[in-house]
């Protein structure tokens, strides 16, 4: 299937306390750096699992820009029609993690994403618009999602990203003239936020609650899964996958096969160090 991919590619600062984390004070532990961003983590995903992908974004300015788009193009990533943001423009998502692997808190400086405009969409419109299926994270501005929203001719799906990006999703929706795209996906307190996102038209809602499983929404009716067992390593990345995983299944899978792919994904993920998996190419459904 190919998939259009839109969204932040950032480095990712990971710091990992070795024993219960202290607030205010410093942590034995260690730091790993990788490539990240919620676009960039769901493409590479989407290529593990053998999709032909396209990302769209803009890479950070500077050193590490470049390096970045090398790694995705070396990974099977088609970025022909990516940007490159101007010099000191960063792409950052600092995290820091419990000796369980799971988030304290984090900070994201993703200045970069904010030239990924409606004008700079518009222009890739036509390879938008070639893709089975699209994916956007909350990186845009609510001005370029509500205009992707009327836009985008294929199934589109949408990750909320945070807690502060979310609302960016209902003033889209507010912009918006059609008002309906096929799938949101969030985590529980990004779903608390989004609310019932009035005059709203979703097909389905993906809310995961990490290790209470997925619940999915579609016509009224309310769908539960249960997390699949596994060893946390790293939450960084986990609902990155499990969009994945959905996206894979295709607008055509059920509900049930989209949140096995999902939660399958998203296990693999958890399991590993690295906000992506290797281990998510040899997953057989």
């Amino acid at each position: 299937m190919r998939i259009c991919v839109i969204g932040g590619a950032n480095v990712d600062i990971t710091a990992t306390s070795a024993q219960a984390f202290r607030f205010a004070d410093s942590n034995p532990g260690s730091v790993h750096v990788s490539w990240g961003g919620v676009g960039r983590n769901i493409a590479h995903n989407l290529v593990l699992l053998g999709d032909d992908v396209e990302l769209l974004t803009i890479f950070c300015g500077g050193l590490f820009g470049p390096v970045i788009e090398a790694s995705c193009r070396d990974l099977g990533m088609h970025t022909d029609h990516c940007g490159t943001a101007r010099e000191g423009t960063n792409s950052f998502f600092v995290s820091i993690n419990n000796a369980n692997g799971e988030l304290v808190g984090g900070v994201a400086d993703m200045n970069a994403t904010e030239g990924m405009t409606r004008e700079w969409l518009r222009e890739r419109l036509e390879v938008i618009n070639k893709a089975d299926a699209v994916v956007a994270d909350a990186n845009l501005s609510p001005s370029a999602l509500g205009w992707l929203i009327d836009n985008c001719n294929g199934p589109l799906f949408i990750d909320a990203v945070s807690v502060a990006k979310a609302p960016r999703i209902a003033d889209a929706v507010e912009l918006s003239r059609k008002k309906s795209f096929f799938a949101l996906k969030s985590n529980a307190l990004e779903s608390q936020v989004l609310g019932s996102l009035p005059g709203a038209s979703i097909q389905r809602r993906y809310v995961s609650a990490g290790a209470e499983g997925l619940r999915v929404e579609e016509n009224g009716r309310l769908y539960e899964f249960p997390a699949l067992p596994c060893i946390v390593r790293n939450v960084t990345g986990g609902g990155d996958a499990l969009l994945a995983g959905i996206v894979h299944a295709g607008p055509g899978a059920s509900v049930e096969e989209s949140a096995r792919w999902g939660l399958e994904c998203a296990r693999r993920a958890v399991e590993s160090p690295d906000a992506v998996s290797n281990e998510i190419k040899n997953i057989i459904i």
